[in-house]
């Protein structure tokens, strides 16, 4: 992996995003709630990805701002999956510990970006 922290931070999430899909559709059948996050969560690292090439500075806050959204989202199905005992509570901290952090730069991205136009 390369320097970049949102890059590897967001990548290294949609993993267990993934594994998270594949654990709760095997053990429990639920493909609901699960697919949302699966969606939300992998997007993050996507639209990190994207801003990285981005054509312009309103491309990459564009990028940035939509990866930060998705990172919201991805925070609200975490915590659905675990009101609704699909995750632990040892689960539930992790990731929320995880989104928490990608978030926290995500806003300080975009914050900074914005000064910057």
């Amino acid at each position: 992996m390369n320097d970049n922290i949102i890059e590897n931070k967001s990548f290294d999430f949609a993993v267990r995003i993934v594994n998270l899909y594949k654990y709760l559709t095997m053990q429990f059948k639920e493909y609901v709630l699960s697919k949302q996050l699966l969606r939300c969560g992998t997007s993050i690292g996507a639209n990190v990805s994207e801003a990285q090439k981005a054509q312009s500075k309103p491309d990459f806050i564009s990028k940035m701002n939509i990866a930060l959204k998705e990172a919201n989202e991805s925070y609200y199905w975490i915590k659905l999956l675990y009101k609704t005992n699909y995750i632990d509570k040892l689960q539930f901290e992790s990731l929320q510990s995880d989104i928490n952090e990608i978030i926290s730069i995500l806003i300080k991205i975009c914050k900074t970006s914005n000064l910057n136009k």
